[in-house]
């Protein structure tokens, strides 16, 4: 059985909603300034829509064939969100662009390089104690 022309023209839809957005939209190619490296952050928000029907031609017989009418489009936008700035000497911070966080999962993901580099300095502290410590 053949296929429903709808199914190519939604597979076309999404192959150019594909095209349009993939990773490298979202994090963007890391910036080199000296010993600083900048990765610009974007959020993407997309939406699409597909429809079409069957019908019969006015100048068909009844016997023919149904004919098939349809469209599809989307649409895509993208917002830079801030920038990930990492120092040579392995800090990490995020220099927002908006005001504030809308949500408390943005707010979580512009927290996060900060939360790292103290985990991280409390760790290298912890593990010098521990190691002086172990000398005494």
């Amino acid at each position: 059985m053949n296929e429903h022309p709808i199914k190519n023209l939604m597979s076309e839809t999404m192959e150019k909603i594909k095209s349009m957005v993939d990773v490298n939209t979202i994090i963007g190619k890391p910036i080199q300034a000296g010993g600083t490296t900048i990765i610009p952050v974007s959020k993407v928000t997309f939406g699409f829509g597909t429809g079409g029907t069957d019908f019969q031609s006015k100048n068909s017989k009844d016997t023919s064939p149904l004919c098939f009418g349809g469209g599809g489009g989307a649409g895509v936008t993208v917002s830079p969100v801030c920038f990930l700035v990492v120092t040579s000497d392995g800090d990490a911070r995020v220099l927002p662009l908006n005001a504030q966080a809308e949500t408390t999962a943005d707010r979580l993901v512009e927290m996060l390089p900060s939360a790292i580099n103290k985990f991280s300095s409390f760790m290298e502290n912890k593990n010098k104690t521990d190691e002086k410590d172990s000398l005494l």
